[in-house]
């Protein structure tokens, strides 16, 4: 494998740490929002935030700024790891299989592209799900130790299966976010090239038509994964008094639409989309960049 083929990889990874440092408050907030409300649960019955602003304003005035940024640096973790494998393997899987296209690999081709995204995003995130567990928790508040030190009580409590909770939706949604994010992305850039050029310009407004499309349809299952992966179960089956755990992907949602309504898988919405937009800005953009350096 030539030196070459490593870009998508390296670049993938450094663009995805920049962009996570750029918008993680925004996706605190978002966590915040999805956790509460929950009926089964008594630790987070209360609904404490009206939205994202009102989230924001009271997290940072009863608990600090630095409280925006709780569970950092896993999610640092996660995109050196996530992001690195999802971009890379996406761009490096369908340069593959469009050499093998009887064009040559000259056009886009939508389904070639969809699949490789799929794969790639679910591939990448089932790889790198315990930093996302941690990363959820710290960020709900539950955790408040250091990153090894929470990798260690969390293994030590719950056992590997403790670090990969939620691992079926996380790998669903983050599947779906990419087989929606990275062609569109893709074709947007193609149709604006003629008009724009290759041009920042052109990657901003692409990458907004990406994420939109994005956090529509990867809210309800981010709403699920978060809500599984806050919850604590210990290798021998016991969970905190008074508290019901979700048997799983379907049983959360069935649980979720039953006791708060259809809307509340749509809980963070907002702050999903406004996260997506300037992440997905700053990643294209970086991306875009890199490339041109080497």
């Amino acid at each position: 494998m030539g030196d070459s083929d490593w870009r998508p990889f390296i670049y993938g990874g450094l663009a995805s740490i920049v962009a996570e440092f750029g918008t993680f408050p925004i996706d605190t907030t978002k966590t915040r929002l999805q956790i509460q409300g929950q009926k089964i649960d008594p630790r987070h019955v209360e609904l404490r935030y009206t939205g994202m602003v009102d989230c924001f304003v009271k997290t940072s005035q009863q608990e600090g700024i630095k409280a925006l940024y709780c569970g950092i640096w896993p999610a640092v973790l996660r995109q050196a790891t996530y992001g690195t494998i999802k971009f890379g393997t996406y761009y490096s899987l369908k340069q593959a299989l469009a050499a093998r296209r009887a064009d040559g690999g000259s056009k886009e081709h939508l389904p070639t592209n969809t699949f490789c995204a799929a794969f790639a995003g679910g591939l990448s995130s089932a790889i790198a799900n315990p930093t996302d567990v941690l990363k959820v928790r710290m960020q709900v508040g539950d955790e408040k130790r250091n990153l090894v030190r929470g990798f260690a009580e969390m293994y030590r409590a719950e056992g590997a299966r403790g670090l990969w909770r939620g691992v079926g939706p996380t790998s669903q949604r983050a599947a779906l976010i990419a087989a929606v994010e990275l062609p569109v992305y893709d074709a947007c850039k193609r149709r604006l090239t003629p008009p724009l050029g290759d041009a920042p310009l052109n990657h901003l407004l692409s990458s907004l038509l990406a994420s939109l499309g994005s956090a529509v349809a990867s809210t309800p299952l981010d709403v699920v994964r978060t809500r599984l992966m806050n919850q604590r179960k210990t290798k021998d089956g016991a969970v905190d008094s008074g508290v019901r755990i979700y048997r799983g992907t379907m049983d959360c949602f069935v649980q979720t639409v039953r006791n708060e309504g259809f809307l509340a898988l749509y809980k963070g919405f907002v702050p999903t989309w406004l996260r997506m937009g300037p992440w997905n800005i700053i990643f294209f953009i970086s991306y875009e960049q890199l490339k041109r350096l080497y």
